[in-house]
């Protein structure tokens, strides 16, 4: 069932990823194409880069529920539900949990900023989008079978810190995200894969 989501998962570039199915989920989509209508959209952060109206109304329906932190939340329009870390709900039949995503050694996405990392359950699958954040504390209680995590660098975790961060959390399987448009290439993502290799599987995505 894992293996079958991840076929399912496509990577818009950056932080943004595409979930087809019933429903059709997305994370933070930014400098996408039209593309399949969204059911649930996901925004972790205020961040133009990942809050973005102009994208975000590329895919929005009548019927779209967009969930987001509360800083984003005032910039979106449409049916907009507001989560903080540590709040459940479930919406569209998706179990969702919103955890912390924040910086420990640089300033750009402060604790008390309340920016998200969501985790998703869909077919019993637990899918954690990290968002924009550093390996965190919080990071070692969580539970997921897959992490999407940010490699490279600058504002958020190197590719060596997400190594770290995947140990700590060991999900099932990786896959290495923020590199390719603003910072970070594959080579971030291909350490990522290359130094867990053996210890917890690591997919790369191609870019829609």
């Amino acid at each position: 069932m894992i293996h079958e989501l991840i076929q399912r998962l496509a990577w818009l570039g950056h932080d943004g990823y595409r979930l087809d199915g019933d429903p059709v989920i997305y994370f933070d989509p930014y400098e996408i194409k039209s593309g399949t209508p969204a059911d649930i959209i996901f925004i972790s952060h205020e961040h133009f880069d990942h809050c973005s109206p102009a994208d975000v109304a590329k895919i929005q329906k009548e019927d779209t529920v967009i969930v987001a932190d509360v800083a984003s939340a005032t910039k979106l329009q449409g049916n907009v539900k507001t989560m903080k870390a540590g709040d459940r709900f479930s919406v569209k039949g998706v179990e969702v949990e919103a955890v912390p995503a924040y910086n420990v050694n640089k300033q750009f996405h402060p604790k008390d900023a309340g920016m998200l990392g969501f985790i998703v359950s869909i077919g019993g699958v637990r899918l954690y989008h990290a968002g924009d954040t550093d390996f965190i504390p919080e990071m070692n209680d969580l539970e997921t079978d897959i992490a999407l995590l940010p490699v490279s660098g600058t504002y958020v975790m190197t590719a060596d810190e997400a190594i770290q961060a995947a140990r700590a959390i060991n999900p099932k399987v990786a896959i290495p995200m923020h590199y390719g448009a603003i910072v970070g290439d594959q080579t971030d993502a291909e350490l990522f894969r290359d130094q867990l290799a053996g210890k917890i599987e690591v997919v790369i995505l191609d870019k829609e």
